[in-house]
Formats: C-alpha cells, sequence, structure tokens
C-alpha cells in the first residue's frame, strides 16, 4: 500500500466500492454511505462509538461545534441531527471522505453542517463551543498531537475538547498532553482500551 492509499491521505489512490449501512447513533437512525480510501468502512468504529456516546454534551456552552478528522461524517452528522440549532463544522484532508459526508449529511436530511477541508486547523477560523475528534493515529504523533495542540486557539472560554484514542495507541501521553495544554483533562469513560478524554479551556483572568 502506498502512501497515498491511506485513509489520512488528500486523495486517496484507491478503486470505489461503495457500501451503504445503516446505524443509531444519539437515539437517531441514520443510513450511511461509505468507500474505499475512508477510515472503518463497512461501520461506525467501536472508537467512534464510544466518543459519540460520552461527550459531556451538558458541558458544551453555546456556539458551533467542530468536527475535526470527520471521514464520512458519522460524529458530526449524528451531533448535528441531536441539536439543530447549532452549526457543526466537519473537516477532513481525505477529498473522498468529504465527498462522502456530504452526501451523508444530504441524504439524513442534515443542514446545520459545513463540511470543507482542512489539514488539521489550516481552513479552519473563528471560535467554537467544542471540538471533538477521533484522530488518525495511523498518520502519526505529529498529526494527533496537531489536532489536539491547535484546539485551544479555536475555543471559546469555557469551551471542550474531547477525544478518543486507545490505551496502546497514545491515550495516556494526550491525556498528559491535554493536561499540561489546559491545565485540566478528565478521562470521561474507559471502554475496551478506549479512552475518551475531555479538557475544558479556561480564559485567564
Amino acid at each position: 500500500m502506498n502512501n497515498n492509499s491511506y485513509y489520512y491521505s488528500k486523495n486517496p489512490d484507491v478503486t470505489s466500492d461503495p457500501q451503504k449501512f445503516e446505524f443509531q447513533l444519539l437515539g437517531n437512525n441514520f443510513l450511511f454511505t461509505s468507500d474505499n480510501g475512508v477510515f472503518s468502512k463497512r461501520t461506525v468504529d467501536y472508537g467512534t462509538r464510544t466518543l459519540i456516546a460520552n461527550v459531556d454534551y451538558d458541558a458544551i456552552p453555546k456556539g458551533n461545534i467542530l468536527d475535526m478528522g470527520t471521514g464520512y461524517g458519522p460524529i458530526g452528522i449524528s451531533i448535528a441531527k441531536k441539536f439543530p440549532d447549532r452549526q457543526v463544522d466537519m473537516v477532513d484532508v481525505n477529498e473522498i471522505a468529504l465527498n462522502l459526508a456530504k452526501k451523508n449529511a444530504k441524504n439524513n436530511g442534515v443542514d446545520n453542517v459545513h463540511i470543507y477541508r482542512s489539514n488539521a486547523y489550516e481552513n479552519v477560523s473563528g471560535l467554537f463551543a467544542a471540538i471533538i475528534t477521533n484522530p488518525p493515529v495511523r498518520a502519526g504523533k505529529l498529526v494527533v498531537d496537531a489536532m489536539i495542540g491547535g484546539s485551544i486557539k479555536h475555543l471559546v472560554n469555557e469551551g471542550t475538547l474531547t477525544v478518543v484514542l486507545q490505551k496502546k495507541q497514545g491515550a495516556p501521553s494526550a491525556k498528559k498532553y491535554m493536561d499540561q495544554l489546559f491545565g485540566n483533562v478528565t478521562i470521561l469513560k474507559r471502554d475496551k482500551g478506549y479512552y475518551v478524554l475531555q479538557s475544558v479551556k479556561h480564559n485567564k483572568e
């Protein structure tokens, strides 16, 4: 497999083989279309499920939400469906994934989303009430750290960053980094080796 065929590349060099499947998230039923060249194309992966189910939604202040590394869209679309009064920005570096996310949002009747290409926060502007991510660990620690590290500049006061990672794929080091960055970190959930981590931005007076 060459570097251009990974799900975290801009234009994965793969043969299209669309898959459709139904999945329930946050109490709503969705029909997702996925394809070769995206992460977890046959179903919503366990880490993403665990993340969506355990975000502390009550802790999120007013404002927009950012789904960083959206893939074909299960995180952003399910949250946008649950909270129709919020805009959810959904970004990814992968053009195949972005096209699928746009299709999935439309097909599931979700229009309070803004889906666009961004390498981490490269094309992201404005401040968000929450940033939520299942980062692409196979892209390497530098990419994961960029997604975590860049978040603090894009959060409102009391805004939250929520991340899911497996213990064996860097959750302890991410937890330490988030604590250094924000001055706080909470383990919202441990499940089958996955850690859902949350930090809250507190502006210094």
